[in-house]
Parts: structure tokens; C-alpha cells; sequence
């Protein structure tokens, strides 16, 4: 579902009412198609998000603050926070019936304005002064559009408007004949061929208010009744009487449409206070650990590149594994030369004997250069050498899985991150490992996370690592023998610290530091997990193992539920 023009005379208004007059504090690059402004206005910090996604553009107000997605600034991004940041926003207004609004700012560089426009494939996010621009979030060049050229420098061209009627200057007896024109045509379609800025969710709604069905052919509507709907839906629009609603899907937590007015012809409508809310609703927030999708994508890819070429290892070592009858047959073949070499004539290029009466014959080839008693010495290196790697197979195929598990926990470290410096701790992970391809990425920014820390109504302290350094440090370094440690059984994920203080550690802590386990763990989006928990004395960290890989013993194993990432983690009461 796209953003209409209905919807941006919506949101014109909305910002309108809540921010013109505010004070630009910051210009957030949230990812590569989206800018996200943090306004105080009214004596209230506002958060606003402006994407160009071809898939979802829109422009409006989010509830939480929006966190930068991207690595490296734009050349759009650094303007933007020359020319818009500290200033302060003038105005914003909408052309008629157009998916576009302009944002007026007056600032210490001058006036500029932003230009967004929510048109699918064709959005764009273009900042101007003296309506020449400056840059856009997608430049279009003459050999992609010659009447509308968007590249720095160039003077601005709007849209091309729409060759339609408009929606305030219909009559009746318009309505009557465009329905007429297209009668064997859905009725919604006449609307929308013929008059500007009605999007087929409008239309529908419009039909079947006049008609009690959304589909209803043009034919058998009458233009009458169907002007009198839309006369009193456009009514409001023009006098900005919003009933902002979602329409929840059926079976799903997710909504089939929103809408600034009263939708009726897709079932049950929810109001909302604001079209913002309905549209964050709909589209979701690009908040908390989603901020940074497009910031994990390059570390996610090198991470994937990584696994996969430790697990082709894996898969080669197995192979060489099951060839031991092959490496057998090497010191068989060397043996049988031994036997029989002075019956082997010289330069002979391939021999067979039987290595046991009634086996199969075995076929030896052999170097011409070299006589039968030399080519024996030949056989058994090649058997030595063979049987010294099959030696070292095991070790080999045991510090590679000990890799692949140690990706797999920078996997759930990454997943998990919810802030640039707990992201960079994953890239320094994986380029000091040597598993980075490629240019190395920029130093981190910003200070090392902490650890997590939880504290009981009782007063216990548990630590949580938020990766593989971490939970390597809560063993080594930030724990005593007494305390309890816990890790989510045959998963990657943190290790758990409950400290002991002296005080015996009830049991429902303990299921609480168990719930925390599974809740930073690769099983986190499952129903329950099983938790191990034992005393740290009994925690070691492997021997040339990798950062948090350790063996344990004595411990006995929890059922634990995890929490929602999103929300704060409840403590589960006592057992019953």
C-alpha cells in the first residue's frame, strides 16, 4: 500500500500543527533511502522519518528516537546536516492532490527546502535553495529521464502534473459521465483513470459506500449517489477533518490498509489519534535493533562468507577422513613391490599382485624412471605423509567447528546489537579472527558497551555479556568460583553471571538469570529453552579455544521461557 495525496494533505497538516516554528536538532541518516530529523517544537522533542523506499515512501512522525543506519555519510546526509540542522522549519505545504510536500527551512546558511516525494519506484528525497538543488537521495540523469533531470546544480522541475480532473471541481453530472465512459470497468477504476489523486483505496471505499460493494461495475452505480460520497469524503479532506484508522488482517498482528478517513468496505477500522500512528502501525518504526539493519548488512555478509568457507573445510576433512582404506592401500602397494621386485622388468609403468590369496588384484602404477625398490620408498612417504595428516584430521575438524561455533555466537552478538559500538565489537571480532575479505572497515566509534546488568528487587546482581569478548570476561575476569554461571544448552549466546553475595540465591532468581539465558541466545524466537546452570568453579575456557568458548561440568539443566527483546523482561515468579 502507497502514501496517496490524501494521506500527504494529512500529514501536511499534522506537521503543520506540531513542528513548523521548531528548531532542527539533528539529521539522522537511518539508511540508504531514509533521513530522519529530530525537532523540538512546542516544548517537545518530535521525531520525523522521511524515506524514499521504493517499497514503503512516506513521510511522518515516529514515537521513539531514530538511530543512524548507515556506515558513511551521503553527500545528501552532509548537506542536509549543513543547511537543516540548527535551523528552524518555516513551513510545510503540499502542491493539490500531489504525493509531495516541501519543507521550507530558514537556517545560518540560508533558506532551503526539502522536497519529498512518494511516488513507488519514482520517490525522491531532494534538497533545494533558490529551488536549485543541491542533491537527492536518487540523482536521475538525462539518459534515465530527459524532461526531468534531478542532479546537483540543476534547477528543480516538479512532477508533471496529472491531466485529470480535480476532486474539488466535480459535479454530479462529471462523475455521471466518466462512470458512463468507463461502464464496463470496475467503477473505482473510472474514478481513479479520471480524477487527480484518488488511489484505488479511496475509490473502493467510495463505491461501496455508494453501492455497498467496493467492485461494483461502473454501469450499475448511479453517478449521483456515488458524487454525494465522494463530495462528503473530499468535504473533510478540504477542511482537514482527519479519522485517522487501521484495519487490522484477520489471524495476524499486522493491518491490510490505514487511512486518514473512516475506511468501511475492508471490515472492522481502529482509530488512531494522529495519520502518524496509523501509519507507524502500518509500516512499523525503524527503532531499537532494526535501526541498524542497514548498518549489520556488510558484517552480516562477511560473517555468512566466513561460515561458508569453514564449512566447506568441514565437509573436506570429512572427506579425507573416510579415504583411510585409501591410505592403507598406499603401504599395501609398497609392501607388494618390495616382494616382487625382482620380477618387475625395468621401466615398467604398471604392475598387479594380489595383496591376499583371493582378494581383488591390486593395480600399481609406477615411474619409469625410477627402478621397483625405489618406487616402494615412494609408496610408503606418500603412506607416512597420508597417515600423519589422517592423524591430525581429528584436531583439525575439532578447531574448525570450534570456528564455525565461534561465527555462529558473533551471528547471535549481531543480531542482538543494538548500538554502533556493540556492531563494531562484532567487525573487530571478525578482522583481529582474520575472517574479514577486503578493505578493512574505519576504527570504532564511540566508547566499548558494558556488559548488561540486571539487579532483583532482593538485590542480586546477574551480568549478561553482550559478546563472545564479554562473555570470555565474565569467566576470566568478573566472576568468583561462588557465583553461578549459566549458558543456554547447544546454543550460541551470552553467558549469565549471577553473583553470589553470601546469601543463598533463591531459586526464582535462578529461573530468572535462566530466562535472561534464553532471551540472549540463538533461541530467543522459540518457545522455551533449556538453560544450563552450575557454579563457576566448574566453568574453563577451552584451551586455544576462542573468545567465550568453555567446557563445564556439574550442572543440571532449567526449561526457560524468553522474553520479548522489545519489552522488559518480566521475572518470572517461584515455582509452584
Amino acid at each position: 500500500m502507497y502514501v496517496d495525496s490524501v494521506t500527504t494533505a494529512a500529514i501536511a497538516d499534522e506537521l503543520t500543527r506540531l513542528l513548523v516554528g521548531g528548531r532542527i536538532q539533528d539529521v539522522i541518516e537511518v539508511d540508504p533511502y531514509s533521513i530522519g530529523l529530530e525537532i523540538y517544537a512546542q516544548h517537545q522533542r518530535r521525531y520525523l522519518l522521511i524515506t524514499a523506499d521504493p517499497q514503503a515512501a512516506r513521510c511522518h512522525l515516529v514515537p521513539e528516537k531514530l538511530r543512524r543506519g548507515v556506515e558513511t555519510s551521503s553527500p545528501l546526509g552532509l548537506l542536509l546536516r549543513k543547511y537543516v540542522g540548527g535551523a528552524h522549519l518555516e513551513a510545510v505545504t503540499q502542491p493539490p492532490w500531489e504525493r509531495t510536500l516541501r519543507l521550507d527551512f530558514s537556517g545560518a546558511e540560508g533558506e532551503t527546502s526539502l522536497i519529498v516525494e512518494t511516488m513507488d519506484q519514482r520517490s525522491n528525497i531532494i534538497l533545494t535553495a533558490e529551488d536549485d538543488i543541491l542533491d537527492c537521495i536518487r540523482r536521475i540523469g538525462p539518459a534515465q529521464n530527459r524532461y526531468r533531470i534531478l542532479l546537483p546544480g540543476r534547477p528543480y522541475v516538479p512532477p508533471p502534473p496529472q491531466n485529470k480532473m480535480l476532486p474539488d471541481a466535480l459535479s454530479s453530472q462529471l462523475i455521471d459521465r466518466l462512470l458512463q465512459q468507463d461502464r464496463d470497468k470496475p467503477a473505482w477504476q473510472a474514478l481513479v483513470s479520471h480524477i487527480a489523486g484518488v488511489s484505488p483505496l479511496l475509490a473502493r471505499e467510495v463505491i461501496y459506500r455508494a453501492s455497498g460493494e467496493a467492485e461494483a461495475p461502473a454501469c450499475d452505480v448511479a453517478g449521483d449517489i456515488v458524487y454525494q460520497e465522494f463530495h462528503s469524503l473530499i468535504a473533510d479532506v478540504l477542511a482537514g477533518r482527519w479519522s485517522p484508522c487501521v484495519v487490522p488482517a484477520p489471524d495476524s498482528d499486522r493491518y491490510l490498509a490505514f487511512a486518514a478517513y473512516p475506511l468501511i468496505y475492508l471490515g472492522q477500522a481502529q482509530p488512531r489519534e494522529s495519520i502518524s500512528v496509523a501509519m507507524t502501525d502500518y509500516f512499523g518504526a525503524p527503532v531499537g535493533g532494526d535501526a541498524y539493519a542497514a548498518g549489520k548488512q556488510r558484517i552480516r555478509e562477511q560473517l555468512a562468507d566466513a561460515l561458508d568457507r569453514l564449512r566447506r573445510k568441514l565437509s573436506a576433512l570429512a572427506r579425507e577422513r573416510s579415504d583411510m582404506a585409501e591410505i592403507e592401500a598406499l603401504r599395501k602397494k609398497g609392501e607388494l613391490l618390495l616382494a616382487y621386485a625382482p620380477t618387475i622388468p625395468p621401466y615398467t609403468l604398471q604392475f598387479e599382485a594380489q595383496y591376499e590369496p583371493d582378494s581383488i588384484p591390486l593395480v600399481i602404477d609406477l615411474d619409469p624412471a625410477l627402478n621397483a625398490i625405489q618406487n616402494a620408498h615412494a609408496y610408503f612417504e606418500r603412506y607416512e605423509k597420508a597417515k600423519r595428516a589422517a592423524a591430525d584430521l581429528p584436531n583439525l575438524e575439532e578447531a574448525t567447528r570450534r570456528e564455525v561455533e565461534y561465527l555462529e555466537q558473533l551471528g547471535v552478538d549481531l543480531d542482538l546489537a543494538a548500538s554502533w559500538p556493540e556492531i563494531d565489537a562484532v567487525r573487530e571480532a571478525l578482522q583481529e579472527g582474520g575472517y574479514w575479505r577486503g578493505k578493512r572497515a574505519r576504527s570504532p566509534r564511540g566508547g566499548r558497551p558494558g556488559v548488561r546488568r540486571f539487579t532483583t528487587d532482593e538485590g542480586f546482581v546477574i551480568l549478561v555479556g553482550r559478546n563472545a569478548a564479554q562473555n570470555h570476561q565474565l569467566v576470566t575476569e568478573r566472576s568468583a568460583p561462588t557465583d553461578l554461571w549459566l549458558h543456554a544448552r547447544n546454543l550460541p549466546g551470552s553467558h549469565v553471571i549471577v553473583k553470589h553475595d553470601g546469601r543463598p540465591i533463591p531459586e526464582h532468581v535462578i529461573r530468572y538469570a535462566a530466562q535472561l539465558a534464553a532471551t540472549y541466545s540463538a533461541g530467543r524466537f522459540e518457545s522455551a529453552v533449556e538453560v544450563d546452570v552450575t557454579e563457576r568453579r566448574y566453568v574453563r575456557p577451552i584451551k586455544g579455544g576462542k573468545p567465550g568458548q568453555v567446557t563445564y561440568h556439574n550442572e543440571r539443566t532449567l526449561i526457560a521461557r524468553p522474553s520479548c527483546l522489545d519489552c522488559p523482561l518480566k521475572l518470572d515468579g517461584p515455582p509452584s
